[in-house]
């Protein structure tokens, strides 16, 4: 059975031995059976004690959670990170689409609340050089735009936006400030208040609303203190699939406009398009962005219209888990010219290199050519060499603190078997003396180590580190009747008296055992349902 990526492994569960399916009487006799074992009142040594009330905790834990109607719900689609999440259901949720709707939307609500605990500020730099401009003497840099941005929640349903630009070029330079309030109306409805003085001062109010689950619409009305001009916008964005938006875009005032565009993401690409139609102009654009690894990302744009025609490649590559490059080499009627950018967080660097204002084939073929062979160059030789000596400690890192780790569940799995070893042999020669169900020898762990044990009916030094004995447990967990079961869709390490010997490695169950005479053999995956005795097992 494959492990579904999404499921909680439902570990409280096999912590108490029952199904996902188990009824709350289930539970608590189940539990009640358990906590007979692992009460610390039985126990009189120390060292016992202690062994027992750590264990007795993990049990009236497990307990809690899944006799409790609202947490066992969440436990269920969300596992414990749900829980610690804070997530609450009402008690008018019935149906599972209905838990999940309100559980998608309370957990939206929580990350939202905990980003948004801060002010955000977020960015941009840019920086423009140019080369033709610095060959005739009058120096490299022509201009230099600043923006930033500070987002504030202020209380529940109002957030504000202080926000500034300032830009110069040559020897001429403009700014403007900006500030915004927004207020969260109703779970579906918002309005926000925008202020900007500077070279344009305006007035603007917008809201929005959703019309329905894949609809969105927003309308504004924008006014100029300067010449008292009004400009109105409506905007309709719906979802056309899971990756895929629409959106159109309507302006009327002085400066009209019709827009229509989409945009598409999903984990490998994203793509974006829009046409748009104005009284003095029109245009096309749209870029595609596709991500060869979790790192690494090429990006193609084109525009074209009656103000523009440009077409641009190029890349990017994430440096660190903040931080990524970009480098895009673009040509169209303005010249040919390169664009260095550096995002970290909210903050951007962009730094545009104007190599011509001529459309030369040589200057073309050369700003294409040069940097993209430098660059492989240096990822070749320089960059991967270096990332493969950084993962390669890394990986030793990890696998240093996962044998720590390994180490110390092993040892709480020895502890726990300790306290059911009474109970697990008394049942053993119970199951002897009638020619019952009696469990001979069983081994957890790496599948490959699991399937070399079975070949050659013994474990080595090599395979023990990646499994585990768990014949006393399953003997415990053996019935009255003679029978064994270990449910489906439950991850067996979180069995008392288990545990994982191999972190994010395939795991299977070895189980030799007897019964009726018989000596039978059978091997499990991880989340398969085990149920002995069955006479197909046998060999």
């Amino acid at each position: 059975m494959e492990k579904n990526e999404q499921a909680p492994e439902r570990d409280l569960y096999a912590l108490l031995h029952v199904s996902p399916d188990a009824s709350d009487e289930e539970i608590r006799k189940a539990y009640r059976q358990w906590a007979q074992i692992y009460h610390p009142d039985k126990y009189q040594a120390p060292q016992m004690k202690d062994i027992a009330t750590e264990n007795f905790q993990r049990i009236r834990d497990a307990y809690e959670i899944l006799s409790d109607e609202n947490k066992r719900q969440i436990y269920d689609i969300y596992g414990m990170e749900g829980l610690n999440s804070g997530l609450e259901l009402g008690p008018r949720l019935k149906k599972t689409e209905e838990i999940k709707e309100e559980l998608e939307r309370l957990k939206r609500r929580k990350e939202e609340e905990r980003v948004f605990a801060h002010a955000r500020p977020t960015g941009s730099i840019v920086a423009n050089f140019s080369l033709p401009r610095y060959l005739s003497g009058r120096g490299i840099m022509k201009g230099m735009a600043m923006v930033s941005e500070v987002q504030s929640q202020v209380s529940k349903h109002n957030t504000v936006v202080i926000a500034g630009n300032l830009g110069v070029t040559d020897n001429a330079g403009a700014g403007a400030a900006t500030a915004l309030l927004r207020h969260q109306v109703s779970p579906v409805a918002s309005i926000e208040f925008m202020a900007t003085a500077g070279l344009r001062s305006l007035i603007t109010i917008q809201t929005s609303r959703h019309i329905s689950l894949h609809s969105t619409a927003t309308a504004g009305l924008t006014i100029s203190l300067r010449d008292g001009s009004v400009n109105l916008s409506n905007t309709w964005t719906r979802h056309l699939s899971e990756a895929t938006v629409g959106n159109i875009q309507l302006v009327l005032g002085t400066e009209s406009s019709i827009a229509v565009g989409w945009q598409k993401r999903d984990e490998k690409t994203s793509a974006a398009g829009e046409v748009k139609f104005g009284t003095s102009f029109f245009g096309t654009s749209g870029h595609y962005t596709h991500h060869f690894s979790s790192k690494s990302h090429g990006r193609v744009a084109c525009r074209i219209g009656s103000t523009a025609l440009e077409f641009e490649i190029g890349g990017g590559r994430r440096i660190s888990n903040f931080s990524t490059i970009r480098m895009l080499y673009n040509i169209g009627i303005q010249g040919i010219s390169w664009r260095f950018e550096l995002h970290r967080g909210g903050q951007k660097l962009i730094i545009p290199v104007l190599l011509s204002r001529q459309l030369n084939s040589l200057v073309a073929t050369s700003a294409l050519i040069i940097p993209s062979s430098l660059y492989f160059l240096l990822k070749t030789y320089i960059v991967k060499p270096y990332y493969l000596r950084r993962e390669r400690q890394k990986a030793l890192q990890n696998m240093e603190k996962s044998s720590v780790q390994v180490r110390e569940t092993r040892e709480a799995a020895k502890k726990a078997q300790r306290l059911l070893e009474n109970v697990s042999n008394r049942k053993k020669n119970k199951q002897i003396a009638k020619d019952g169900l009696v469990i001979t020898r069983a081994i957890y762990g790496n599948l490959k180590a699991i399937r070399v044990a079975n070949e050659h009916g013994e474990v080595n030094d090599d395979v023990a580190s990646q499994v585990l004995d768990v014949t006393l447990p399953l003997n415990f967990l053996v019935t009255e009747a003679g029978q064994l079961k270990l449910h489906e869709g439950i991850k067996k390490s979180g069995i008392m008296g288990f545990c994982d010997p191999c972190p994010d490695q395939p795991k299977q169950l070895l189980v030799e055992y007897t019964f009726g005479g018989h000596r039978c053999q059978v091997v499990v995956d991880d989340f398969d349902e085990l149920l002995i005795p069955q006479a197909m097992h046998q060999f």
